[in-house]
């Protein structure tokens, strides 16, 4: 970005925002360029299509007020590269059109226009239709600020977090490690989510949006790995959808159990019979899954109580889950 696109952008930020006006008629532009130069807005301004996208790439404006009918690239088609730029995509598109039959103005939409204004042009008008579009604008890009944050607070304390398009079912944006946690366990790539995701928002997103609470999580098991996904918060709307950031962690039994031998004195074989326990298995269960007999899990789990100056199963399991879930706060058990 150049020096005088900077000085343009910080002349905005403390001036007022930013709008880019095209069109091929001098006596337009600088009817309205002095109209909101005295409102209080900074203006920048392009006289054909290849000049709109040069300077909407380069300034990132506020706002555009997109003239439909221009020669070479028209309005319908500047209009339609802005939206398909993500750099570009959010910026509000205001047409200006002398055209006013209905498939002239229902074309401007289509194209990603979010209003339009008829010619002759009345500043008046032009100004309160932008100041709807821009509180909007505001709104998202307060949102998105917010949402980045959050990202940011996530990728710092290893959690994997993906946001997810709703209804589409689309991830619009992921950590790498939440790329590489989908793909392990679903076999799935973005922008496609897995389908045990589509339907675990399906069946609970009417509750978290309607009752604002937080649904539970979706777990997806791998022999003794398990991956948990947590609907965390709405990061954004609009009339298309809504975006949801989900995080995700990996959960182990064998690293819980090393953990619990490790801070509880136990040995690995007592620390994965209180583990089970903590679970809510009985000595057969346990037995079973240890590779011995019902008997032989006793037996541990009496050492156990020794070790932790505990006399009750339900005694030992608390002191275990109370541990684990100060060491590892985002494991399971």
């Amino acid at each position: 970005m150049n020096s005088l696109v900077h000085n343009l952008r910080d002349a905005a930020a403390g001036t007022g925002d930013l709008v880019l006006i095209v069109d091929d008629v001098p006596d337009n532009l600088a009817v309205l360029h002095d109209a909101l130069d005295e409102s209080g807005y900074t203006v920048l301004v392009a006289t054909n299509g290849e000049q709109a996208l040069a300077r909407a790439a380069q300034a990132r404006p506020d706002v555009v007020l997109l003239d439909a009918v221009m020669p070479g690239l028209d309005g319908f088609e500047v209009a339609r590269r802005l939206k398909a730029d993500a750099a570009t995509a959010h910026i509000p598109i205001i047409f200006m059109t002398g055209l006013t039959e209905t498939e002239h103005l229902v074309a401007a939409l289509e194209a990603g226009g979010v209003d339009y204004v008829t010619k002759p042009i009345k500043p008046k008008e032009v100004l309160a239709r932008m100041n709807v579009h821009l509180q909007g604008a505001r709104l998202a890009r307060q949102q998105a600020r917010q949402a980045g944050q959050a990202r940011n607070a996530l990728d710092a304390f290893g959690y994997a977090s993906a946001t997810v398009r709703w209804p589409e079912g689309r991830i619009i944006w992921q950590t790498a490690l939440a790329r590489e946690l989908l793909a392990r366990y679903c076999g799935t790539q973005a922008p496609e989510a897995p389908a045990p995701v589509i339907d675990w928002l399906r069946r609970h997103l009417p509750d978290a949006q309607q009752r604002q609470i937080e649904p539970p999580p979706l777990v997806i098991e791998q022999g003794r790995q398990r991956l948990s996904l947590r609907l965390h918060q709405q990061t954004g709307h609009d009339d298309g959808g809504d975006e949801w950031l989900i995080i995700m962690r990996e959960a182990s039994d064998t690293a819980v159990i090393e953990t619990m031998s490790l801070s509880l004195g136990l040995t690995p074989r007592e620390a994965e019979v209180l583990y089970w326990v903590a679970k809510g298995k009985t000595n057969r269960d346990i037995g079973e899954i240890i590779g011995s007999s019902p008997a032989t899990a006793k037996k541990h789990l009496e050492r156990v109580y020794v070790k932790l100056g505990v006399e009750t199963r339900t005694a030992a399991a608390a002191v275990a889950i109370k541990r684990i879930r100060e060491l590892m706060p985002g494991a399971e058990i």
